[in-house]
């Protein structure tokens, strides 16, 4: 074989091989549940990169509990005021629900991939340098109280922004610049943020 032919070989080898390989990707857990320490103070936050994992562990119990003691939550992406607040507001959407304490599996697994654009129209879509609210609000036959968690994506961009105007995709009411505007995954549209329609 020549040696030029080997090296690419081995090349492609360890880049296959290297994205293959289990545990390769950042997964950012977090156990959601009143119990958990890092919730007592209400300032828990996470620092993800781009195309990280965040694994949301909803609260789970082995044994029987008595009635209106197991924690049941609906959890959702916020704005600021949202997150301030602790409560609902017009921009808030509900993500997931945490309402199977006693699953046979054990507890329920909700990962969010953070990733710039994505293919899936219920996926979402995260801008480096900006900080994204996830809070919890109680079922009414729950025993947990408003759990509250700030995602922030390293790192601001250092080039142009491929947003119109130049945004870089702050703005408006998602906290007046301390939080990015959610969007729902849409390939169509990042499509045609990185590359304009000509004619």
């Amino acid at each position: 074989m020549r040696p030029a032919l080997v090296l690419q070989l081995l090349l492609w080898g360890r880049l296959v091989w290297g994205r293959l390989r289990p545990g390769r990707i950042p997964r950012h857990s977090v156990y959601w549940n009143s119990s958990n320490p890092r919730f007592l103070h209400d300032d828990y936050a996470v620092q993800v990169s781009i195309d990280d994992y965040l694994d949301i562990y909803c609260p789970h119990y082995e044994h029987p509990v008595p009635t209106g003691q197991a924690e049941t939550f609906s959890l959702y992406m916020a704005d600021s005021e949202g997150y301030r607040g602790c409560y609902e507001t017009p921009g808030t959407f509900k993500r997931w629900e945490c309402n199977r304490p006693h699953a046979p599996f054990g507890p329920v697994l909700f990962s969010e991939k953070i990733q710039r654009f994505t293919p899936f129209s219920l996926g979402f879509e995260f801008q480096p340098g900006e900080t994204y609210y996830y809070i919890s609000v109680p079922t009414p036959e729950s025993a947990g109280r408003c759990l509250r968690l700030r995602v922030v994506v390293c790192c601001k961009a250092t080039s142009e922004s491929v947003w119109p105007g130049g945004r870089g995709g702050g703005g408006g009411g998602w906290g007046g610049g301390a939080g990015a505007p959610l969007r729902k995954g849409n390939p169509r549209r990042s499509r045609r943020l990185l590359a304009p329609r000509l004619g």
